[in-house]
């Protein structure tokens, strides 16, 4: 499963990541790069304290995850 991992730097200087699953996975850079910029500058993302937690776009990466299963009890048995 892959999973698109938005990287933000909060306006604090701290980073932060917004993750999503299920996303297309031949998104071009130029698209992504510019919905992150819209995301920041809408600013409705903010931490307890009111700091802009997605302040400036840093990176968007595909990460993709593989499971290897070790057993798996069968029901009933």
């Amino acid at each position: 499963m892959k999973t698109l991992d938005l990287i933000f730097r909060a306006a604090n200087g701290g980073t932060h990541h917004l993750k999503l699953a299920n996303v297309q996975t031949e998104l071009e850079a130029d698209r992504v790069k510019e919905v992150m910029q819209q995301i920041s500058a809408a600013g409705i993302f903010v931490d307890k304290n009111g700091v802009a937690m997605y302040a400036q776009p840093i990176s968007a990466v595909y990460i993709e995850t593989q499971e290897d299963m070790l057993f798996k009890e069968e029901a009933g048995k």
